[in-house]
């Protein structure tokens, strides 16, 4: 008598893999279905994203109830604008950390990949100790340049100077995910996040408002939660780079300089770096530039908008990053075709997610901008931001999965030329003369960000059916 064999259903399929992704068991990219091989390394990207965008929310919400909640809202908002120069340091260093050891993966040389990923971290050392001092010495000047007034800069002097003298702390939480990324263990990644955030979420209303003997610090606790937070995520990632269980294994060797390999990784690095550092700096303007034509209700009501949009934009960016890997390992395999199909179907996904958003944004973005200040002025220039930026959401979708598949072949050079051009070529004076020139103000600046990363899309795309990185040796 003949057997039936019965399949799995779609669903019980589906959760095998979500099971299997946020376990995080090792597999090879580069030989199962492109589709599998996505899910596998999206969801953990995406919920480690997410994680990171709760830091911004979480601190805002909790100083948004505070007594000078407008000062407090864009303290934190013109900070987080300002270490996004950090976070562009971070990514930058952890693409090329990603690129690199994925490729080694991708050929079959762990202990090449673990090396790697070892001096890309002996360079961030070097590097954030001078940022870090002159964060502490420059604090309160940092706010002032910002656009923020003499009572807000003088308000946030102590926030400032606790979250830069902590940005190494920053760096090394995005590089050893990129080096985790690149390994394909991206649940490892999505774990440092997850206790980071807990921490951050427990720690903040204690900080901010005390508990028992800790005294209240108001605006100051919440850099303080923020900075031990994201220190004990460190923690579990360095746990998990020592004990031997996972691809990489670490040698202390590693980290004596090898300054051969350094000038390589840098080689990476610093057009990754710039390329950040370039639309870091446009968002800086076009934040100071908010402050100086809509006031502090303006500029509160901008960054709570930038907060509420950065929450759902990290997880696509998530996303991209599994197309980096792919296109990495795979470029690392010899499988070039199979690395240009896992970028168009990791596009697709980003398109259904973002057209969700949008969708939210427009109907319900007063709402989200409520739950974050009960300032009316603040949730109006909020609620007008939101329902500008979400126009563009699908064509930002594009931009992040195209970009990133430059990073993860290792062209970091042609992302920055594309981002050189596209905000400070095009979009700052388009900003500017919108906002000064036709009396615009905030949402001439508003409407300058989906124009601009439409001209970033279209850019990129044709850039990338060109195929030079195809040939990008790493």
């Amino acid at each position: 008598m003949q057997q039936t064999i019965t399949k799995p259903s779609k669903v019980s399929s589906f959760f095998s893999v979500l099971k299997q992704a946020i376990k995080g068991r090792e597999v090879d990219l580069t030989a199962i279905s492109i589709k599998r091989a996505i899910v596998l390394l999206a969801i953990p990207m995406m919920l480690e994203m997410a994680m990171e965008s709760v830091f911004a929310l979480v601190d805002l919400y909790f100083v948004g109830h505070l007594k000078n909640s407008s000062l407090a809202i864009q303290t934190v908002g013109l900070t987080e604008s300002v270490l996004t120069v950090i976070y562009s340091l971070a990514i930058g260093l952890s693409m090329a950390a990603t690129a690199v050891v994925a490729r080694r993966i991708g050929e079959k040389n762990p202990e090449a990949a673990s090396k790697a990923g070892m001096q890309t971290i002996v360079i961030a050392l070097i590097i954030n100790l001078a940022i870090s001092i002159f964060g502490f010495l420059h604090a309160k000047d940092i706010l002032l340049i910002m656009g923020a007034s003499a009572q807000t800069a003088e308000h946030g002097t102590n926030f400032v100077r606790i979250m830069m003298s902590g940005s190494i702390i920053i760096v090394l939480l995005f590089l050893i995910n990129g080096i985790f990324r690149g390994a394909g263990n991206a649940a490892i990644a999505m774990r440092s996040l997850w206790i980071a955030n807990m921490a951050n979420i427990i720690l903040c209303p204690i900080f901010i408002r005390g508990l028992g003997p800790i005294p209240a610090f108001g605006l100051t606790g919440a850099a303080i939660a923020t900075t031990i937070g994201r220190s004990l995520g460190v923690s579990y990632q360095v746990y998990n780079l020592f004990n031997g269980k996972n691809i990489l294994k670490i040698r202390l060797s590693y980290f004596i300089p090898d300054w051969q390999q350094i000038k390589a990784i840098i080689k990476i690095a610093a057009p990754g770096i710039l390329q950040f550092v370039i639309a870091s700096c446009s968002w800086i303007f076009l934040a100071e530039l908010v402050a100086t034509t809509g006031g502090d209700a303006g500029s509160a009501g901008y960054q709570t908008s930038l907060r509420l949009m950065m929450f759902f934009l990290l997880p696509v960016w998530g996303l991209s990053n599994a197309a980096a890997t792919l296109v990495g390992q795979n470029l690392g395999a010899g499988h070039v075709d199979r690395a240009e199909q896992s970028v168009f179907q990791t596009m697709r996904y980003a398109v259904v997610f973002l057209a969700v958003v949008s969708v939210l944004f427009l109907t319900c973005g007063h709402l989200f901008a409520s739950f974050f200040t009960e300032d009316d002025a603040v949730k109006k220039v909020a609620t007008l931001s939101l329902n500008i930026l979400s126009g563009g959401f699908i064509i930002y979708g594009f931009g992040m999965v195209l970009t990133s598949a430059f990073n993860g072949a290792g062209d970091t050079w042609t992302p920055t030329k594309i981002n050189l051009f596209t905000f400070w070529v095009f979009q700052i004076p388009f900003a500017y003369l919108l906002a000064k020139y036709f009396g615009m103000g905030p949402k001439g600046v508003f409407i300058s960000i989906p124009v601009a990363e439409v001209g970033l899309t279209i850019g990129a795309y044709i850039l990338f059916k060109m195929g030079k990185w195809k040939k990008t040796k790493v």
